[in-house]
């Protein structure tokens, strides 16, 4: 009797502990092993496996984005289980002077009922100690739904907030976002100016999403609304943006881009470390020469001043070693395509279709005339 009190105990204390680090507790929790943690293991590597097998990439998204949810439903319904399993532990070692001599399986319906608080009368506890446990159990199982109620508005609230950035980043940088799209759009008179507010704007957003990611890992499962949108692209292109505006351009925006760079640099590291992905190398090079190249010649037609020297392509690449590496960390593990530096063909965004196609008056312009940009559109 006394060994499955000790197996009970430690069932309601490890569910408790881990509940109270992954709801309650704002920071990361640096242990490596976790019933949360292993939940997740065990879970997201065999989804992420079945999505690979996924050719449409609409489907295999939408089949992505269930994950989230599903898992944030399953994981109370895993806690639930446990502590309705450790008190129906601690009943059976109570009911040593029963005379009913309960079976396990009465004890865990008796624990369920008094967990969820459903108070059917047909068993009820005989001992003293399975009353006491009964009232125990029942305050644990009212704080329960209590601490769910709370804990998915929470969850709901960060994805929203983080959502509503990327959403407007998508006139910015074109879908997915693209530091080429993002320089581009911000040229002209007063282009730096809506540039420098913009990188401002996104070094808050990313202090606001690595505060939330980590007190909240699970919001990183949660997929945007489209499929050539994501947190991580988002982070991407304004990474590459910050750094080659440091490494190329000296303007009124390279003090902020200083600032964004480090803020946003700071939390894809930290989040690589909350899932343990370990920075490894791209596995090819998402800015060759040639298509640096490229990318310099489009923003000098739309008018920047660039410093195109050996220095510069020397910073420019430690720059991107400082991230690339814990982004393409993160890309594997979540399933996340980056975008790459500049695309290889136009791209209609996506507040230019509807589901009915695309927006008369917006299709692309013949070669031959000069090309509007989505800011003269708005």
């Amino acid at each position: 009797m006394i060994f499955r009190a000790i197996i009970g105990v430690f069932i309601i204390v490890t569910i408790l502990w881990d509940a109270f680090e992954t709801i309650i507790l704002p920071r990361r929790v640096a242990r490596w092993f976790r019933l949360t943690r292993m939940f997740y293991l065990s879970t997201w590597i065999p989804w992420r496996a079945i999505a690979r097998r996924v050719r449409p990439i609409r489907t295999r998204e939408t089949f992505i984005g269930f994950f989230g949810p599903l898992s944030l439903l399953a994981l109370f319904v895993v806690w639930a289980a446990g502590l309705t399993l450790g008190f129906a532990f601690l009943y059976e070692s109570a009911a040593n002077h029963d005379l009913t001599h309960p079976t396990f399986g009465t004890l865990m319906y008796l624990s369920g009922t008094t967990f969820f608080t459903l108070g059917m009368g047909d068993v009820v506890p005989h001992t003293q100690g399975e009353r006491n446990l009964a009232v125990l159990e029942a305050g644990l199982g009212f704080g329960f739904l209590a601490l769910v109620i709370s804990y998915l508005p929470v969850i709901y609230q960060a994805f929203s907030r983080r959502e509503v950035n990327i959403v407007l980043l998508d006139a910015r940088a074109g879908s997915p976002p693209t530091a080429a799209e993002l320089l581009r759009r911000h040229d002209g008179p007063h282009g730096f100016d809506a540039l420098k507010q913009l990188l401002h704007e996104w070094e808050r957003w990313s202090a606001q999403l690595l505060e939330s990611h980590i007190s909240y890992p699970v919001v990183s499962y949660f997929r945007s609304q489209h499929s050539n949108e994501s947190w991580l692209g988002a982070l991407t292109a304004i990474l590459d943006t910050s750094a080659f505006l440091i490494a190329s351009v000296d303007n009124a925006c390279s003090r902020q881009a200083r600032l964004t760079f480090a803020m946003c640099r700071h939390t894809v590291v930290d989040l690589a470390q909350v899932f343990y992905a370990t920075p490894r190398a791209t596995p090819t090079d998402r800015l060759p020469m040639s298509e640096l190249k490229r990318l310099r010649a489009s923003l000098t037609d739309a008018g920047y001043q660039l410093r195109e020297t050996v220095e510069a392509d020397e910073k420019l690449t430690k720059l991107r070693g400082m991230y690339e590496p814990y982004l393409n960390a993160l890309s594997q593990y979540l399933y996340v395509e980056l975008p790459p530096w500049i695309l290889a063909k136009e791209v209609t965004d996506n507040w230019k279709t509807s589901a009915w196609g695309r927006i008369s008056g917006f299709a692309a312009a013949d070669k031959g005339k000069e090309e509007v940009t989505a800011d003269e559109h708005i």
